[in-house]
């Protein structure tokens, strides 16, 4: 993909002659004098950093006859002095003494000389340049369409490719009142460097100005922070940039002469979203300091550092809301981040703690600027890379409020600079998905694809057309009292005959039933059980027989649905069977809703429905049986043995698995909305699965944000922002599975009325002493000295994230998974023995155990009904709110 195989100049070795041409341009582009910051007279306050002189400096103004001087103090060389770089088939040149723009696309809203003069090319043209010093450069082209009395500048169509890159794809600037200007940061690793230009077909291409300058090596470091999902991204030297952004947020545009590489800051006041909710701060330049290493003059000019927005009083009663930015972009592309900051609003330090928010994912999370850079208005950068499944809308959002449950001073948070670049694609291309040689990377939709949609969405519709004549004929041919059945299934479809049984039949019960007129109160029967797969449907005595008449000694469970009995089969199969209270009206909807659920869900750590009971005003739900009962037996409240750190890590990914495949793998997302200990099963190998989804609800559809919904679920794992506004998402479950997590590691009920006020509350009780930093103070005596410190460390912060006030700042199911395996390869990695012997040195200490009138972990009696009822004077003041 190099310069030699394509195209114009260079497309032989090297001559003798093109070896000394070469040599020319290096000598002559090479002198001392450049732009500012090359001069030695910078100031002695400054950071040694501060002055650099780029070892490649090519400036060349296409088509004008003499070198033009320009504001900054540089000198663009003319085509007469840059000829030998220039392969092309005809010399065309045109200029103008002035033009009248409107507007610019260029972060400069003046007219540059550099826009008067340009080069026109009919055919394929190349500028070839001599790099003494490969890493970064950046690359600025200028483009002004110029009246031409022959070539209309307005309808040119070209592309721009360097030998690795795409720049440009079927670029044009179709009206002469836009001066455009693109910035490019390039990683060139040979000697040469092409600049190709390449018109449509019958078509014409131009340039008016070309600037090819080393970059300093710290300015692009390889290493940055992924936010989707979080993780460290490596390879940024490996990726073209394109400037798409540059904001001196809070200040006033930044000249290139006043930047010591010579760049243009725009103000930020035209990309707030609500400019209400900030104001403005600033210091004097000279206040900002640079520390030993990171930030630099060479990354930000003090300038930027010097000023920043903040939040204002936006005279709403919450103070923690976010300052937002917005910037339209290409959502076809990933996009590098650069944030820059600098406290220089704080009276001291550690007073100062805000989140970093990229499209509502997390970037940074209770960052203290004073922790990080040990001092006040001192510099400091971040670099973040977005995916572009994560750009929606063409918009990348940036916004800073403060953190939640961080004790600090006001509430604030601070940007002071912005810079957004667009990342090169797996086609190496920064404008499509065409590469170098002109070849399409991408999926088309061809027209296999089209007559295989055509023939799928034709047979769809006669499958359709059949069932609706099916149900037309079976409406024609319902018996007179099919509404006093109170059954969908007695009309339309006699099925109960047809269907064979996991009993042995001895009953022979079907024959009272041979054409569904049992009585239902649920409406569900076998029309559905048979055509849409909600499972098998077992008849009342069937149920009776497995159960010994619904024996109490039978019960393994009690919830809020009903009894659950252990039933066998007659070949010794077992099975859960769930029997609803009859006369709860609320019973119905979770029946209903279970049915529905579960019969679209198959996942190995979800509980399998294997069919149901709804006939003398029953309401039964078989299930697959989960031998080792409820995680929460498992943890406290009974005499089973405990489970080990390994076992527990396992059981949360287990019921982490089976709740990203509710959240993500279904048509629609399916929220469960009780997610606790109760209701993650074990089966005889401690695999978890999670059950009871009688309160699950659809999740909002791409057109929503929430759903809205009375309250329902448990106390101690609910959602307060859900409890609070009635809108519940995804990450409502999120919120319940990080109590889940703090459960599994402390040993402890959600709620436990029975403890000290401050201690009732398990997530609040726990994160307190996490804040502290220490959390082992509070973990299960009988495996704290077992557990990895690395992996606690990673299993406490997925939890912590899991427990954000507001959705936005939790991660997705996915996110806390990942989190959660990393906890267990962390464990596993460690070379001691998962045991609580006390010579293990690498693992976590026991701190002393607390007093009794300490803030310790204290022992209390566990009821085993961990559900608090709406009669408990803790919760007196909640109205409105439907428990389980």
């Amino acid at each position: 993909m190099g310069g030699e195989k394509n195209g114009v100049g260079l497309s032989q070795p090297f001559s003798s002659l093109s070896l000394l041409r070469l040599l020319l341009q290096f000598i002559f582009f090479t002198s001392p004098s450049i732009a500012k910051g090359g001069s030695s007279s910078s100031s002695s306050s400054s950071p040694p950093s501060s002055s650099y002189s780029p070892v490649d400096n090519y400036l060349i103004d296409c088509g004008a006859p003499q070198a033009t001087k320009v504001d900054d103090g540089r000198t663009f060389k003319s085509d007469s002095q840059t000829s030998s770089m220039l392969s092309t088939d005809e010399d065309i040149q045109v200029s103008v003494s002035s033009i009248a723009s409107k507007n610019s696309s260029s972060s400069s809203s003046s007219v540059s000389p550099l826009h008067l003069t340009a080069r026109v090319f009919k055919g394929e043209s190349r500028y070839s340049f001599f790099v003494s010093h490969t890493g970064r450069h950046w690359l600025r082209l200028y483009f002004y369409p110029l009246s031409h009395p022959l070539y209309n500048l307005t309808s040119a169509v070209f592309t721009v490719t360097t030998d690795e890159f795409v720049l440009l794809h079927d670029f044009s600037v179709p009206t002469n009142d836009s001066l455009v200007f693109k910035e490019y940061l390039i990683n060139i690793t040979s000697d040469r460097f092409s600049l190709k230009f390449s018109p449509k077909k019958n078509s014409l291409a131009f340039i008016n100005a070309v600037e090819l300058v080393s970059a300093p090596d710290i300015l692009i470091s390889d290493l940055a922070t992924a936010v989707s999902p979080v993780a460290e991204f490596r390879g940024l030297s490996n990726y073209a940039l394109q400037v798409c952004y540059r904001l001196n947020v809070g200040g006033q545009m930044i000249m290139p002469m006043n930047d010591t590489l010579g760049r243009t800051w725009q103000p930020d006041e035209g990309f707030m979203k609500f400019p209400e909710a900030s104001k403005n701060a600033s210091v004097a330049p000279k206040v900002v300091k640079y520390p030993d290493t990171g930030a630099s003059p060479l990354i930000a000019p003090n300038w930027v550092y010097a000023s920043a927005k903040e939040m204002a009083d936006s005279g709403v009663a919450d103070p923690n809301f976010n300052v937002t930015w917005e910037m339209n972009v290409d959502p076809t592309f990933p996009y590098l981040l650069r944030m820059h900051f600098c406290d220089i609003i704080s009276k001291s330090l550690n007073d100062l703690y805000f989140n970093v928010y990229v499209n509502g994912l997390m970037g940074v999370s209770g960052l203290d600027l004073s922790a990080v850079t040990s001092g006040l208005a001192v510099a400091y950068y971040k670099d973040f890379v977005l995916n572009a499944s994560a750009v929606s809308n063409g918009t990348v959002r940036v916004q800073v409020g403060p953190a939640s449950g961080i004790e600090s001073g006001t509430p604030n948070a601070i940007l002071n600079g912005l810079e957004i670049m667009k990342m090169s694609n797996e086609a190496g291309s920064l404008d499509g998905l065409f590469n170098v040689d002109g070849s399409f990377v991408g999926r088309r939709t061809g027209s296999r694809v089209m007559r295989f949609v055509a023939i799928c969405g034709l047979l769809m519709g006669i499958i359709a057309m059949m069932l609706l004549a099916i149900v037309f004929v079976r409406w024609q041919k319902r018996p007179q009292d099919w509404q006093k059945s109170n059954s969908f299934s007695s009309w339309l479809l006699p099925l109960h005959a047809s269907h064979s049984t996991f009993m042995s039949s001895k009953t022979g019960s079907r024959g009272a039933y041979p054409f569904g007129s049992h009585k239902s109160k649920s409406g569900y029967s076998s029309f559905f059980s048979s055509t849409l797969g909600l499972g098998r449907f077992f008849t009342f005595a069937e149920l009776l027989e497995a159960t010994k008449n619904f024996d109490e000694k039978a019960v393994i469970g009690v919830g809020g649905f009903g009894k659950v009995y252990l039933g066998e089969q007659g070949d010794g199969t077992k099975l859960a069977i769930k029997r609803g209270n009859a006369s709860s009206e609320q019973g119905i909807n979770e029946f209903q809703t279970e049915i529905q659920m579960l019969s679209k869900l198959r996942h190995r750590h979800l509980v399998s429905l294997i069919g149901y009971c709804d006939e003398q005003s029953e309401m039964i739900l078989v299930y697959e049986y989960m031998s080792n009962g409820p995680l929460r037996d498992h943890l406290y409240g009974s005499n089973l043995p405990h489970l080990s750190w390994k076992q527990r890590l396992d059981i949360c990914i287990g019921a982490a698995r089976g709740l990203h495949y509710l959240h993500t793998g279904a048509a629609q997302g399916i929220i469960h909305r009780d997610v606790k200990t109760t209701n993650i099963l074990l089966d005889e190998n401690l695999v978890a699965k999670v059950s009871d989804f009688g309160l699950s609800k659809n999740a909002p559809t791409l057109e929503q944000t929430h759903v809205s919904t009375a309250v329902k679920g448990s106390f101690g794992y609910l959602d307060p922002e859900y409890f609070r506004c009635q809108k519940l998402t995804e990450k409502s479950d999120v919120y319940s599975f990080g109590v889940v997590l703090l459960e599994v590691l402390c040993v402890r009920p959600a709620i436990n009325p029975a403890l000290p006020r401050e201690q009732v509350n398990l997530a609040e009780w726990a994160m307190q002493w996490h804040r502290k930093g220490l959390i082992g103070t509070i973990v299960d005596p009988l495996i704290a000295g077992t557990i990895n410190p690395g992996s606690l460390k990673k299993f406490v912060e997925a939890a912590e994230k899991c427990l954000a006030d507001y959705g936005v700042d939790r991660p997705s199911m996915g996110d806390v998974l990942w989190n959660l395996e990393y906890a267990l390869q962390l464990q596993e990695a460690s070379s001691q023995p998962d045991s609580t012997d006390d010579t293990i040195s690498k693992l976590i200490p026991l701190e002393q155990p607390c007093n009794k009138d300490t803030d310790g972990p204290l022992v209390a009696a566990v009821n085993d009904d961990p559900r608090v009822t709406l009669d408990s004077p803790l919760f007196s003041q909640i109205a409105g709110f439907q428990g389980r």
